[in-house]
């Protein structure tokens, strides 16, 4: 679904937004099911949570990278409304994605919690804007369904912090915890907020639960102090070659692709990426540069 004005509008009022309902009902199966050749489904992890232990090292131990080998995964960062909810939030059309996680916990694996912070430590070589402008835009996709008891995310709203300083980037354990609001939905919610807002990662609140996320993040093209990730670094791996591939010449400038009509683009040019993507439809590029 689009997300709605209002939606966009509370990111900059209280720091961010919870939208249920954002993910259509077909993509999300088909999502949920490729999770299962990354990951335990529940029922197995918790039959013998021994034979997964590398879920005990870390809390940071399920975090799997872009790009993904089914396409039902690596379509996700290039959801039609996601892409759309970027571009009026960031309030332009030259955005690029610069973080996709996918992410997955299981109670008992390890402790959850987290003490509040700032994302922008590791989004930006700098500190955000009082003003709004050089925004970021992160967000997490709800891939199972998330209750009080399934780790939310907690958030602070921004009225009770809005006076606190940048630096540290992180709060005391404990610090806020009673200002905080959980992130919870049902599966295909879509949380969004920015990078300056106190937020946590928390623990389970039962056992035998579990939860699955994507960690999608944009910003504005061209502000070079901002990223996370090098997509020409995973460009020799299979599935970004598929994904790439599949992609729209839209979806593809989000991963730093040539645009249409870009001067990057000639004859050799066309005849070589075509030669090095087999499947990919160079017809767009070529034909805005005129070559048949």
């Amino acid at each position: 679904m689009r997300v709605p004005d209002k939606n966009l509008a509370e990111v900059w009022d209280q720091g961010f937004t919870v939208v249920e309902g954002f993910l259509d009902p077909e993509t999300l199966a088909a999502a949920r099911a490729a999770m299962w050749g990354i990951y335990p489904t529940p029922e197995d992890y918790f039959a013998d949570p021994e034979r997964w232990p590398d879920f005990a090292k870390s809390q940071f131990a399920g975090l799997r990278f872009f790009p993904y080998d089914d396409w039902a995964l690596s379509r996700l960062p290039v959801y039609p409304d996601m892409v759309d909810a970027a571009e009026r939030f960031l309030g332009s059309q030259d955005i690029e994605i610069y973080k996709v996680e996918l992410w997955a916990k299981y109670a008992g694996a390890i402790d959850y919690d987290q003490p509040h912070h700032r994302d922008y430590g590791n989004h930006t070589l700098v500190v955000p804007r009082a003003d709004g402008r050089h925004v970021q835009m992160t967000t997490i996709l709800l891939l199972s369904d998330v209750t009080e008891d399934d780790g939310p995310t907690k958030l602070v709203p921004v009225e009770h912090s809005r006076d606190l300083p940048l630096i540290p980037k992180q709060q005391p354990m404990g610090a806020f915890f009673d200002r905080e609001v959980a992130a919870a939905g049902p599966a295909g919610t879509l949380l969004i907020y920015k990078t300056d807002v106190l937020h946590r990662g928390s623990n389970f609140g039962a056992p035998g639960r579990s939860r699955f996320v994507m960690l999608t993040d944009f910003t504005q093209r061209g502000w070079q102090w901002n990223g996370k990730m090098s997509w020409p670094d995973r460009a020799n791996r299979p599935a970004m070659e598929a994904a790439l591939t599949r992609m729209t010449p839209r979806q593809r400038e989000l991963f730093g692709f040539p645009p249409v009509g870009s001067e990057y683009w000639n004859a050799q040019t066309v005849r070589d990426v075509a030669l090095r993507y087999p499947g990919m439809d160079m017809a767009p590029y070529a034909e805005a540069v005129g070559v048949v």
